[in-house]
């Protein structure tokens, strides 16, 4: 079983989410309604600048090679992209519900409900074990970052 977040196919599963009608790019009323769904609450100015910093090619639309890139995995022809340590933050705090520092598998369990995924609680339980280096648990931004890094 694939780690969340983890795989470049794990990411296009997700950028298929926000894409809500399969024409493959994420238009800002989509990018504004997944969001919501996930529990933000970003103004029209924010997801306009959120538009901005994803739309490299500034065409109004993210596509599925932006939308990886942004998120630092790799680009489609497999590259290594850097993650800076905001970017993964943002990642990690959209999982990290309670703003504890940490990652739980209800959490987990929870964001991916939202998103559409079928994952029972025990498969989240999974992905967090293969996850949780230390043995809590739970997955701390540090385990978050190493499996993002080391899964791009």
């Amino acid at each position: 079983m694939a780690t969340f977040l983890g795989s470049l196919e794990d990411m296009r599963a997700v950028f298929n989410k926000f894409d809500k009608n399969g024409d493959g790019k994420i238009c800002r009323d989509e990018l504004k309604s997944t969001l919501s769904a996930l529990g933000f609450a970003f103004s029209s100015d924010e997801v306009d600048l959120i538009m901005l910093e994803m739309d490299k090619d500034g065409n109004g639309y993210i596509d599925v090679e932006e939308f990886i890139a942004f998120h630092g995995i790799s680009d489609i022809d497999g590259d290594e992209k850097q993650c800076d340590n905001k970017e993964l933050k943002d990642a990690f705090d959209i999982y990290d519900l309670n703003k504890d520092g940490l990652i739980s598998a209800n959490e987990l369990h929870a964001v991916l409900k939202r998103l559409g995924e079928k994952y029972s609680l025990s498969d989240c339980q999974r992905m967090i074990s293969q996850v949780d280096k230390d043995g809590d648990g739970s997955v701390d931004f540090e385990e978050f970052k190493k499996m993002m890094m080391n899964n791009s």
